[in-house]
């Protein structure tokens, strides 16, 4: 993740951090392996109302081939199979290139809501 241009890394992305995540969310994150080799992963997961995915992203050189849509389905797939039928992402605003993909997925940018966040303990990159 870290290599990735867009990416952005929070100390929530650690080791052990990713490993809770896919803990409490079975079976919803799927990894892309080319020639065995890792090129692509989407995390996702739920609150038993709504999906998330977290992560999505491929590398690089193995970018418009479909991956990324093939993981997102996957994902999304995986949710319905749990009852959940809306999925949101959250994209950073300087991130244009995440923002032109999801927008051509089909995926709607709200603007009738604004995320606010607290952090209870840590620092800025929590």
């Amino acid at each position: 993740m870290k290599q990735t241009p867009g990416v952005t890394v929070r100390d929530a992305d650690s080791y052990e951090g990713t490993q809770r995540y896919l803990l409490r969310n079975p079976n919803l994150s799927f990894i892309a392996l080319v020639n065995e080799v890792l090129v692509g992963c989407a995390m996702c997961g739920h609150d038993g109302r709504r999906g998330y995915l977290q992560h999505l992203l491929v590398l690089p050189g193995h970018r418009r081939k479909g991956i990324a849509n093939e993981l997102v389905e996957h994902c999304l797939a995986a949710l319905e199979k749990n009852g959940i039928v809306k999925a949101h992402i959250d994209v950073l605003t300087t991130n244009q290139l995440a923002q032109t993909y999801w927008g051509s997925q089909g995926w709607k940018r709200r603007t009738d809501i604004q995320r606010f966040s607290f952090v209870r303990k840590g620092g800025e990159n929590v």
